[in-house]
């Protein structure tokens, strides 16, 4: 059956920023496909109430709270997997984000934090996961990026380039990893999280993003999820470099921040 592709019984997956949103979205899909996971964010609490949902399904979950945007608190989510279950075949890089600034704001120095925290601490699991995976004959890596890598809009230089880094990194290692490692990304448009609370409590800026989305929607985390467990499961098998926009058909930025001419 079709949906026998979708099945990752006996796999283990690692999930950065699994705490809450997208991460914990997918961790629970991916578990309810039959893998365990290895999760991380840096709230003890989110990690494990996100372990008892996986639980419910039969799955294993293993919660690592810390900052990832330490380097080594990141490789050592790799290592946990292999202790833990002996195998490591799925990583999700999804740990991401930042604040939008004006231009004159947005200073070399955040410039950089910005490019750790979206690029880097990506490339540094994957370095520790590739030999990993390895043993097992392969696996899929998928990074989480942004719409805001592919359109353009004021106040986010920063994170804006650095999401379409992680897109291009994603076609770039996706060669030196083929064929026994798929790499694909996730375009996510404007997705209900916590870290997007701030804006969808305010009816004003709830409507804006839904009015400039074409769907006249924002997404439920669950639908990003469904996207992951597409291209971590076989039913993604022929698909590498590639990066799949789940993002409401968005082509302009939906939310505006209104900043001036210089």
């Amino acid at each position: 059956m079709i949906l026998d592709l979708f099945r990752l019984d006996g796999k283990v997956a690692v999930i950065t920023g699994a705490g809450r949103g997208i991460g914990a979205a997918s961790a629970i899909a991916l578990a309810e496909c039959g893998a365990n996971v290895v999760i991380s964010s840096r709230t003890q609490a989110d990690l494990d109430e996100v372990a008892a949902r996986v639980a419910a399904t039969g799955q294993r979950a293993v919660g690592v709270a810390g900052d990832l945007a330490d380097l080594d608190v990141v490789r050592s989510l790799a290592t946990r997997a292999h202790e833990e279950f002996g195998r490591l075949d799925i990583v999700v890089n999804n740990v991401g984000g930042a604040i939008p600034l004006p231009f004159f704001d947005t200073t070399p120095e955040y410039l950089e934090e910005v490019f750790h925290f979206n690029v880097t601490n990506a490339h540094a699991l994957n370095l520790v996961a590739v030999p990993i995976m390895l043993e097992n004959g392969g696996g899929s890596i998928i990074n989480i990026t942004s719409v805001m890598g592919r359109v353009a809009g004021r106040g986010y230089a920063a994170y804006g380039a650095s999401k379409a880094a992680l897109a291009h990194y994603t076609r770039l290692i996706s060669k030196d990893l083929a064929p026994r490692i798929r790499v694909n990304a996730i375009a996510a448009g404007s997705t209900a999280t916590s870290a997007l609370e701030i804006v969808t409590s305010t009816p004003e800026l709830k409507s804006m993003m839904e009015e400039l989305t074409p769907l006249h929607r924002i997404a439920d985390a669950e639908e990003i999820a469904a996207g992951v467990l597409y291209l971590a499961s076989d039913a993604g098998a022929f698909l590498t470099g590639k990066v799949l926009e789940i993002d409401g058909g968005t082509d302009i930025p939906s939310l505006d921040f209104s900043l001036p001419d210089l």
